[in-house]
């Protein structure tokens, strides 16, 4: 009984590092894919392709949002259908799309980010959340042709000084937006300010949809 008691000891104290090995040799679970730091929508239109960076990170809400529209396909169908250029500029101002209020395709209105907070500044080719009041913004966006300052937030200033929310910019494909600006604008103007700026026709919005990521 004594040599069978000490058998069974060796036996448990060789089995104990074994165990301990095959525990530590266990390969962990593999890490969850990091996200990816940018994030790049086209834009297919009736003049040519614009690729929009979104900046996710500096504008999460309003990006957010914008990609509500793409992932869903509200974007298909939609127009530009603003062009405003500054008295005898050619290529200067800043054209408008999306879904103009459409009562069946418009999301529920975000929260304002201003470029105080974001930092995007409304520079040449930068993408940004048209809206009344602040708090009011749901689909319709517009790109800036040339830098626009203006459009920032400036908290010294009177009134209404929160500026419109950039959330992105153009980075392929400014050649169709300068092309976009310089055509017609003899529509009729729902907005009295709008007045001189509208495309007819309007530019189609064919399709909108994630970029693939590069590898």
């Amino acid at each position: 009984m004594y040599r069978r008691d000490l058998l069974a000891l060796a036996i448990a104290f060789l089995a104990k590092p074994v165990l301990a090995e095959a525990v530590q040799a266990k390969p962990e679970a593999a890490p969850a894919p990091a996200p990816p730091k940018t994030i790049r929508v086209d834009v297919e239109t009736g003049q040519g392709k614009i690729v929009i960076e979104l900046y996710v990170d500096r504008a999460p809400i309003t990006t957010a949002n914008f990609l509500r529209y793409v992932d869903q396909k509200r974007y298909d169908g939609a127009t530009f259908f603003r062009a405003s250029r500054a008295p005898g500029a050619i290529d200067y101002g800043l054209i408008q799309g999306g879904l103009q209020g459409d009562p069946a395709k418009v999301l529920k209105p975000i929260a304002h980010e201003p470029t105080t907070r974001t930092g995007i500044k409304h520079t040449d080719g930068v993408v940004s959340i048209a809206r009344n009041a602040p708090g009011t913004a749901t689909s319709d966006f517009f790109i800036c042709v040339g830098d626009a300052p203006y459009l920032d937030a400036d908290p010294a200033a009177q009134g209404d000084n929160a500026g419109f929310a950039a959330f992105g910019k153009v980075v392929e494909g400014m050649d169709v937006v300068r092309r976009i600006i310089n055509l017609p604008t003899p529509g009729v103007a729902v907005n009295p300010v709008m007045k001189g700026q509208i495309l007819d026709p309007p530019v189609p919005i064919l399709r909108t949809r994630r970029a693939p990521i590069a590898p």
